[in-house]
C-alpha cells in the first residue's frame, strides 16, 4: 500500500483510544503502539517525514498496512499494547533480552583451589555455587572476597607458577598473599579460601565472629603479626557489610532504572534491591533513543510485562512519558501500590547515579571504551543541553608573549580520548599585537574555511565537531559565535573558565556561566581537555618564540634577513651549529652564497 493510501486510511480512523498494529508486505506485525486518539497518532506516521526520528522513518518505509483495536480508555490500550508486544515481539518495539544468563561462583579442584565468577559451567571437575540471576552482584562479591582474604585474581595456577615471577602490585597494597612467591603454605592458602567461601555463602556476622576468635587465640599465643592480619580482615568484612547494608530508610523492594547513551547505542541498567541489599542487576544493550522520556516509559512496560516482581518503588534517572498512566498500570498489574520516583538527593539519588555509572561501564565495554569516559560524555551533554553525547570535541587556546609570536593550538577528543592525528597548529596572520578575541575569531574562521575545502573527504578538517570548547570566558564565545553563524553551521560553542589557580571552574556560554564543579565526571573530562589544549598551544608558542629569537640573532648580520635566517636554522637547527660551521658548510643552506657565508663566519669569529 502506498504512503498516500495509508494516510487516507489513517484519516478515517476515530479519535478514540486504541491500539494499532503496523504490518509489512508479509503481513507480519512489525510495530505495536497505543494511542489516546487513534486518528491523530496513526496519521502522524504517514504525513511529513521531516520531524520523525530515524527509527520511525525506517519503520514507516516497511509498513504496507495496519490494523487497529478500539478500547474504552487509554489505560486499556496500554494493557492491550503490553499483551500484544509480548505475544508478537515486533521488530521495531523495544524488546528487552538479557545480555547474560545465570552466574555462578566457581571453585577449582586441587590442593590450590581458585575462586572466580563465571557465566556458565565450563569445567566438569570444578565445584559451583549458584546459579544466581545477577551477574553484577556475583562478580562484585567475588572481587570483594578475593581482596579481603588476600587471594589471587591473576589467573596463575599453583604450584605450577610458583617462583616464576615477582609478586604483582596487589601483594604490595595488601590485596593478595602472593602464593606465587612460594612463601605461602598450602594450609594457609586453603584456610583463606574456606573463609572467602563462608563470606560469599553466608551472613558476614558469622565469619566476623569466627575471625575474632582466631584473632584472640593468635594474641594469646603472642602471634601478633597473625593477629594484626586477622584484625585487618575483620575490618574489611565489617566495612563491606556496612556498605551493602541499606539503600533508603526501609526494606521494601526497590528497582533502579538508568540509561546511558552514545551516538551509537544505549544501555539500560536495572539494579534490584530487597531488604536493603542488592539482589540482582540486569543490563540491556539497545539502539540509540532519540526521546529518553518515551524510552523510559516503554522500558518499564517491557520489563514488567509479565506482572512478576514489580516492587513497591521504582526509581528513574529522568522523566518518563505518561507517568500517571504508567503508575496506574503498575499498581493494577502488581495488585498493590507502586510509586515511580525521580530522586534529586539522598541515598536514592546516589544509587541512581551508581546505576547510571554501571550502565555507562557496560555500554563502554560493548564499544571497546572505558565506562568513566562514556559517563562523562553523557553527563557533559546533559549539562550543556546537547541532544546527544559529543563524538568529536575540538578545543582551542591562544598563546603569545606580550602580543608577539601569536599562535593557537587546536586539539581534538574523539569519544572522550585525545585524537592526536587531528591536532592542528595555527600561526596568527591577520594582525600583530595582543588580541585574544581577534585571534580566536581568525582561527575558527580559518578552520571552517578548511572544512569547506575538505568536507567531501570525511577526514581531518573535513569532519565538523559536535562541540567546540574555547579556553576562555564568554568574550571568546561571543567572538566566535558570529563566525560559525556566518558559515550557516550549528555547532555548540562554550568557554572553559579557570579560577585564580588556573584550574577549571565553570563552562562559559555567550550569556553567562554554567557551574561544573559538582558534576565530577564531566568536570574531570573538561579539565583534561583544557590542560591538553593549553599544553599544546604553549608548546607551539615556545617553539616559535625560540625560533623567532634565534632568527633575530641572525638578522643582526649584514645582508641576512628573515628568509635567509630561516633557511640557516632549517639546515643547522641551532645557533651553535651555525657558529661551528665552516664557510663551505654554510653555503649548503638555501640562499647562502660564498659572500653571505663569509659574513656569517666573520660575525661569529670576529673576536677569535
Amino acid at each position: 500500500m502506498e504512503l498516500k493510501e495509508l494516510r487516507k486510511k489513517s484519516m478515517a480512523l476515530p479519535k478514540t483510544p486504541g491500539v494499532y498494529l503496523m504490518k509489512d508486505k508479509k503481513n507480519e506485525i512489525i510495530y505495536v503502539g497505543k494511542a489516546k486518539a487513534l486518528k491523530n497518532r496513526v496519521s502522524s506516521y504517514f504525513g511529513s517525514q521531516k520531524n520523525h526520528t530515524q527509527k520511525v522513518r525506517k519503520m514507516v518505509e516497511n509498513v504496507n498496512d495496519f490494523d487497529y483495536i478500539l478500547t474504552d480508555s487509554e489505560f486499556e490500550a496500554l494493557v492491550l499494547e503490553c499483551s500484544l508486544i509480548k505475544q508478537h515481539s515486533p521488530k521495531y518495539n523495544i524488546l528487552l533480552k538479557d545480555d547474560k544468563g545465570y552466574s555462578y561462583i566457581k571453585i577449582t579442584k586441587g590442593p590450590w583451589p581458585a575462586i572466580s565468577a563465571v557465566l556458565q559451567k565450563d569445567d566438569e571437575n570444578a565445584r559451583y555455587i549458584g546459579p544466581y540471576t545477577g551477574s553484577f552482584s556475583v562478580k562484585s562479591s567475588v572481587d570483594e572476597a578475593l581482596k579481603i582474604f588476600m587471594l589471587p585474581s591473576c589467573g596463575k595456577v599453583f604450584p605450577r607458577d610458583m617462583g616464576k615471577s615477582r609478586p604483582c602490585l596487589n601483594y604490595f597494597i595488601k590485596q593478595c598473599m602472593a602464593p606465587c612467591s612460594g612463601k605461602v603454605s598450602c594450609g594457609e592458602y586453603n584456610e583463606a579460601v574456606n573463609e572467602a567461601l563462608k563470606f560469599l555463602q553466608g551472613d558476614s556476622s558469622d565469619i566476623i565472629k569466627e575471625l575474632k576468635i582466631k584473632m584472640e587465640e593468635a594474641s594469646e599465643n603472642l602471634e601478633f603479626e597473625k593477629a594484626a592480619k586477622l584484625r585487618d580482615k575483620i575490618r574489611a568484612v565489617e566495612k563491606t557489610s556496612e556498605r551493602q547494608k541499606v539503600v533508603g530508610t526501609d526494606n521494601r523492594p526497590k528497582d533502579f532504572f538508568a540509561v546511558s547513551q552514545t551516538e551509537e547505542k544505549s544501555c539500560l541498567c536495572i539494579l534490584r534491591f530487597d531488604s536493603g541489599r542488592l539482589r540482582e542487576s540486569k543490563y540491556f544493550i539497545l539502539p540509540f533513543f532519540e526521546s529518553l522520556p518515551t524510552a523510559r516509559s516503554e522500558l518499564i512496560t517491557r520489563f514488567y510485562a509479565d506482572g512478576a516482581g514489580i516492587p513497591s518503588q521504582i526509581y528513574l534517572d529522568g522523566e518518563a512519558e505518561d507517568i500517571d498512566l504508567l503508575t496506574e498500570w503498575l499498581c493494577k498489574t502488581a495488585g498493590k501500590k507502586v510509586e515511580i520516583l525521580i530522586p534529586q538527593k539522598g541515598k536514592s539519588a546516589e544509587t541512581v547515579r551508581m546505576c547510571k555509572n554501571n550502565a555507562a561501564e557496560k555500554l563502554a565495554q560493548s564499544l571497546g571504551r572505558t565506562g568513566g569516559i562514556t559517563a562523562a560524555l553523557d553527563e557533559l551533554s546533559k549539562l550543556l543541553g546537547l541532544e546527544k553525547p559529543p563524538v568529536f570535541i575540538e578545543s582551542y587556546d591562544i598563546s603569545h608573549t606580550m602580543g608577539s609570536d601569536n599562535v593557537a593550538g587546536m586539539v581534538v577528543f574523539k569519544n572522550g580520548q585525545p585524537y592526536k592525528k587531528s591536532y592542528r597548529r595555527f600561526s596568527i596572520k591577520g594582525f600583530s599585537g595582543q588580541d585574544d578575541y581577534g585571534s580566536m575569531a581568525e582561527v575558527i574562521s580559518r578552520r571552517l574555511n578548511e572544512y569547506e575545502i575538505h568536507k567531501d573527504s570525511g577526514e581531518g578538517f573535513g569532519i565538523l565537531p559536535d562541540l567546540i570548547l574555547l579556553d576562555g570566558g564568554k568574550g571568546q564565545v561571543n567572538a566566535v559565535k558570529p563566525i560559525i553563524d556566518a558559515f550557516g553551521l550549528d555547532i555548540p560553542v562554550f568557554g572553559m573558565v579557570k579560577d585564580s589557580s588556573h584550574r577549571t571552574r565553570a563552562i562559559a556560554t555567550n550569556g553567562g556561566e554554567i557551574a561544573i564543579n559538582s558534576k565530577r565526571q564531566a568536570f574531570t573530562l573538561v579539565s583534561t581537555i583544557q590542560e591538553e589544549v593549553h599544553r599544546y598551544s604553549v608548546s607551539y608558542h615556545r617553539t616559535k618564540h625560540k625560533k623567532s629569537s634565534l632568527s633575530a640573532t641572525l638578522t643582526q648580520i649584514d645582508g641576512i634577513g628573515e628568509k635567509k635566517s630561516k633557511a640557516l636554522l632549517k639546515e643547522f637547527k641551532t645557533i651553535t651549529a651555525i657558529k661551528n660551521a665552516s664557510v663551505e658548510e654554510l653555503c649548503r643552506a638555501e640562499g647562502i652564497n660564498l659572500t653571505f657565508a663569509n659574513k656569517i663566519y666573520d660575525h661569529f669569529h670576529k673576536t677569535d
